[in-house]
């Protein structure tokens, strides 16, 4: 394995999308920043024409390990997130077994370091088996080496607004978030796409706006009765932005966040019956989009989230009611967030910044992400190259899963470097060596 940290000059990146400057990275840090730097002995990269980034935080992957390593691994999962631009992700609980005790947490924590391509925090499940009965070991977990701060049943709504409470009351002790699946399931049984005309034309059980918004709505309340903070997954409805903006105004301690899948793709792409469009919650209406998107633009919506949900090619490529729900996304975040946002003048590179990278790393609490490009700072930094395009290819990507909705969409933006602790994990586009964690590493979680 490559050496840790090494000595970089990175030459003319435009910082944040603004002036172009050097970055001297050693030693783990930035070391100086500025213009016409120097350094003996320094390897110097020509960034030129490419913009530096804190790098990525996904609040939202799913990485199946352990129990599901046919469908992907902490390995591959780590892989794809360093080329998509990422240096910390969160790994969902709903592996096989459930990460609902400090040791599978650890065992996740563990299988990342071991990996190194990017830090890996686990997600610790709310209740004992994602059963929504009772609840899981919140404070082992937070206590843990993994020192777990963010619990979600996801892809289960916790649904009883008792065990919501209890759960939200907990986790305050130790400034933990509930991240919550806000899908209601009496609204939802059966359902296999968007409720709304598409729906109704081809013949498919619905899956209304109402049933997320239902929860989102009680849940606000909830947060604001106990003090804590709630985070809601994967926004997907006008409605729910509404309902996230009221609670913000009123000063209620709400985050959510936004696929980006959701900002680009509509329930308009079912009618095809390819089941790579089916996923949880459902693809929306382009009304739904425009409203996520303006969300995201204002702050409404804190974070971009790729909800990255690698599937085995044989449950998705089956008839659509049989089909697994999910879409890959690590690889892509970056370009249909360029697309969606930056080239529609929503966005700026700053912007992208804050909803990929700073706010992802205070709603997960981790201290060395999400930090400004600035000396003396952790050396998690990318560089992209905002003017290239490229075709998306899944057999061409790290990932083990081929269920990317973007297959054959041509997108702006891409990757050219990632360091991940002063390291460069991925160069000229392409992997290079993981970081190589000591016993020493600090944690990182504040």
């Amino acid at each position: 394995m490559a050496a840790t940290t090494g000595t970089y000059l990175i030459r003319g990146a435009s910082i944040l999308g603004g002036e172009p400057a050097d970055l001297l990275v050693r030693g783990g840090v930035i070391a100086e920043t500025g213009t016409g730097l120097q350094a003996e002995g320094a390897t110097v990269i020509d960034a030129a024409g490419l913009v530096a980034l804190p790098g990525m935080v996904d609040v939202h992957t799913h990485l199946r390990e352990p129990g599901r390593e046919d469908a992907e691994t902490v390995e591959t999962g780590t892989r794809a997130a360093a080329l998509g631009g990422y240096t910390a992700v969160h790994a969902m609980a709903n592996s096989t077994p459930v990460a609902d005790t400090a040791g599978v947490v650890e065992q996740v924590f563990s299988l990342g370091r071991a990996a190194g391509w990017v830090d890996v925090r686990p997600v610790g499940a709310v209740t004992v088996g994602l059963a929504g009965e009772q609840l899981a070991e919140l404070g082992a977990m937070a206590d843990s080496r993994a020192r777990v701060r963010m619990f979600s049943d996801d892809g289960i709504c916790v649904h009883d607004p008792l065990l919501m409470r209890r759960a939200l009351e907990y986790v305050k002790a130790f400034d933990g978030v509930v991240a919550q699946h806000a899908q209601e399931p009496r609204l939802t049984a059966g359902a296999q796409m968007n409720e709304g005309e598409v729906s109704a034309v081809l013949g498919l059980a619905g899956w209304p706006a109402v049933a997320e918004e239902s929860i989102i709505a009680r849940d606000v309340l909830l947060a604001q009765h106990v003090g804590s903070r709630l985070h809601v997954c994967h926004v997907s409805t006008a409605g729910s932005v509404e309902i996230i903006r009221w609670a913000k105004g009123r000063g209620i301690n709400v985050t959510a966040e936004v696929t980006p899948h959701h900002l680009l793709l509509t329930d308009d792409l079912v009618r095809s019956y390819d089941s790579v469009f089916k996923v949880n919650p459902p693809l929306r209406t382009d009304a739904d989009v425009q409203a996520l998107r303006a969300g995201l633009a204002d702050g409404t919506i804190d974070v971009v989230g790729t909800d990255h949900a690698p599937h085995p090619s044989e449950h998705k490529e089956c008839e659509w009611a049989q089909a697994a729900m999910g879409m890959t996304g690590l690889e892509t975040a970056l370009s249909v967030v360029q697309h969606t946002m930056i080239e529609t003048g929503l966005m700026t590179w700053a912007d992208f910044a804050r909803v990929t990278s700073t706010a992802a790393a205070r709603i997960g609490r981790l201290a060395d992400q999400g930090r400004p490009l600035e000396a003396g700072e952790p050396a998690n930094v990318i560089l992209v190259d905002p003017a290239a395009r490229w075709t998306v290819d899944p057999f061409r990507m790290a990932t083990m899963g081929r269920n990317s909705p973007f297959k054959g969409r041509k997108l702006p933006g891409k990757v050219v470097a990632t360091f991940f602790k002063g390291h460069p994990t991925v160069l000229n586009g392409e992997l290079n060596t993981p970081y190589a964690f000591t016993d020493a590493t600090a944690a990182g979680v504040a």
